[in-house]
């Protein structure tokens, strides 16, 4: 069996080969530059195990095939990040979107590909529109994300839509293909590179800074292996067609800086609320943050059921003491390399 991991380098993908490779598992990771992902051939493999690091643009549709070819298995975890974005539709919701559909048509012509691990997000479950507190499933939908005000569950929702669609074309003709959805929170976890330490995790990144307040935010997380678990065991467990949650539980900011300064005693964390008018002041000019983000956010939380998540995919969920630690000291590590 050759698993194809896309978007190997990333969070969650380099997470996800990490496990394929403990477990003895031929890894073909794709990675839109190879150069950066040299960090992969550092983990330990299983003595049945290979890695092959390939190049891939998912807009590339010739390099989509060339990754495909020869493979059974494909953990789809590329992705585009909400970060420094300053054409939505160019560098988030094509590169989901028409991504995914380029690697459904390569999925196509290969012919040997019999599962597909998707990696969506409760970005495609959670509405842009909600009410405070409101609690969300796996039978939702974000259907009323648009590219002005949801560009991130917009590529999400559409993307997931793209492969479901596909995967019904086949299994109604003369193939026949499992897929289960992975849909995390936000992923919190150890980093093996410095790339890891944008995207999710620069919520705890901010508490290891100088800015000695947090947002009036709240925050639903879960353990990046964990996450990786659910995919690898998705390979052969959970519904085909399955939906998953992936998601321990939610903080406000400042209950998560009270927790770290349980934990870690030794560092102040903040927990210094900063008035809502200041954030949005402070989102005008901070290079992450965008008035819209601050005022959708702000003093509004939501909550997710996982169900029978962990059941289903034979996997249980850290504790957030075990997250937290785990991910500060890997941010400590990672600092001494560089």
């Amino acid at each position: 069996m050759v698993v194809l991991v896309t978007g190997a380098a990333g969070f969650i993908g380099s997470h996800v080969v990490h496990l394929l490779l403990s477990k003895g598992n031929r890894v073909r990771a794709t990675v839109r530059n190879v150069q950066n992902a040299q960090f992969l051939k550092s983990f330990p493999q299983h003595t049945d195990s290979s890695l092959e690091i390939i190049q891939m643009d998912l807009l590339d549709v010739n390099s989509v095939h060339v990754a495909v070819s020869g493979c059974d298995t494909v953990i789809h975890c590329a992705a585009s990040l909400m970060v420094d974005v300053k054409d939505p539709q160019r560098d988030v919701v094509d590169p989901s979107v028409a991504g995914t559909q380029n690697l459904c048509e390569a999925i196509r012509r290969n012919g040997a590909v019999h599962t597909v691990i998707h990696t969506s997000s409760v970005a495609a479950i959670r509405r842009t529109e909600y009410e405070n507190g409101q609690t969300f499933t796996s039978k939702d939908w974000c259907d009323d994300a648009t590219l002005q005000s949801n560009p991130y569950g917009l590529a999400k929702a559409e993307a997931e839509q793209a492969m479901r669609a596909f995967i019904d074309e086949c299994n109604n003709s003369a193939g026949k293909i499992r897929l289960v959805t992975i849909h995390p929170s936000i992923v919190f976890g150890p980093v093996f590179h410095e790339r890891h330490t944008r995207g999710s995790m620069a919520y705890l990144k901010h508490y290891r800074g100088k800015m000695p307040f947090v947002l009036n935010a709240h925050l639903n997380f879960v353990d990046v292996r964990d996450v990786a678990q659910a995919h690898v065991n998705a390979i052969e467990k959970g519904e085909d067609g399955g939906r998953y949650i992936l998601h321990k539980t939610g903080l406000w900011m400042k209950e998560l800086g009270v927790t770290l300064r349980q934990i870690l005693p030794e560092r102040k964390w903040p927990i210094t609320r900063l008035p809502t008018l200041l954030a949005l002041a402070m989102a005008v000019f901070h290079p992450k943050l965008t008035v819209q983000q601050v005022r959708s956010s702000t003093g509004k939380h939501v909550n997710y059921d996982i169900q029978e998540t962990e059941h289903m995919l034979g996997i249980s969920l850290r504790d957030i003491n075990t997250t937290l630690t785990d991910s500060m000291e890997s941010f400590e590590e990672l600092s001494r390399k560089v």
